[in-house]
């Protein structure tokens, strides 16, 4: 089946020609590409105030378009070569006039809530990481990694919310880093089939998981108690991120905690199933994300 990015990136990538976009047109095309590829964050925009649902969609359609160039292109130096392009396209934003759908109606959201460049830019510099780095020695390696995978993404939505402050970036870096980690850890498998290893070789080697062990895909005792470890870890991130939630304006505060009690279920979730990832990729249940809105509305509305 072919790739479906591939097509897309045919239609509106760097040898595409079509016809300008209106800033109208721009806008639905962000819309509907958020609809569409919305999988960990569905539920936590159901709560997100009516003001700010256009602007999410645009400033995610920019990560999507930057993700899939790094995932869903033939990777290495083509998407070095895509995503240098993709930093010129959003150089336009600031400099010039954007062409690319995206572009233009993240133009607008830039100039309504005064949006610096670097989280954009520290995101792609995360992907083309991505195509250079699949392993990491270090712990400390991987949370610079995620300071640029996944932080930037938390800021952006403290400057929608017009309260972007140090406390606030810090408390949200938290929440961010404890999702990225909690997926690392929920796609091991996902991850270690695209040749990507995220579990760093110095916890490997304090809790005896030997580079044969991951080789081979085993679950062994020794992988469980690493596990444990990592996830029990992440699980810090979040404890202390929570306090960003009051911090926040009330009509988000709903979205902010689901988030972040979304990733401490997937590491409760990860435990659940032993710590087995291998075998069995956690994920939260329908009921399970209903069960979880449910409970935020109840501590946000009575």
């Amino acid at each position: 089946m072919r790739n479906a990015f591939v097509a897309e990136l045919e239609r509106l990538g760097p040898e595409a020609s079509y016809a300008p976009f209106s800033a109208t047109r721009a806008r639905a095309y962000c819309s509907r590409l958020a609809r569409t590829h919305y999988e960990n964050f569905s539920v936590a925009t159901l709560l997100l105030p009516r003001r700010l649902v256009q602007h999410v969609h645009n400033v995610y359609a920019y990560c999507r378009w930057a993700d899939d160039l790094g995932d869903e292109t033939a990777g290495d130096a083509l998407a070095l070569r895509l995503l240098h392009w993709w930093r010129g396209e959003l150089l336009c934003c600031y400099d010039g006039t954007p062409q690319h759908p995206v572009m233009v109606a993240l133009q607008q959201t830039i100039r309504r809530f005064a949006i610096p460049a670097q989280p954009f830019l520290d995101l792609i510099s995360a992907f083309e990481q991505d195509q250079r780095v699949q392993r990491y020695e270090t712990y400390a390696q991987l949370l610079d990694y995620c300071r640029r995978s996944a932080n930037p993404v938390g800021r952006l939505v403290l400057f929608l919310c017009e309260c972007h402050d140090g406390e606030r970036g810090r408390l949200s870096d938290q929440i961010c880093t404890g999702l990225q980690l909690a997926n690392f850890w929920q796609d091991v498998a996902r991850d270690f089939a695209i040749g990507r290893v995220y579990l760093p070789a110095e916890d490997r080697r304090r809790f005896g998981y030997t580079d044969a062990d991951l080789e081979g895909r085993r679950f062994t005792p020794a992988f469980a108690e690493l596990m444990r470890f990592e996830t029990e870890r992440t699980r810090g991130f979040f404890d202390e991120g929570l306090a960003l939630v009051p911090l926040m304006p009330h009509d988000v505060q709903g979205d902010i905690e689901l988030f972040a009690r979304g990733g401490l279920a997937i590491l409760d979730k990860i435990a659940a199933h032993g710590y087995d990832v291998w075998r069995t990729r956690p994920v939260l249940a329908k009921w399970e994300k209903a069960a979880l809105l449910g409970s935020v509305l109840c501590r946000r509305f009575w």
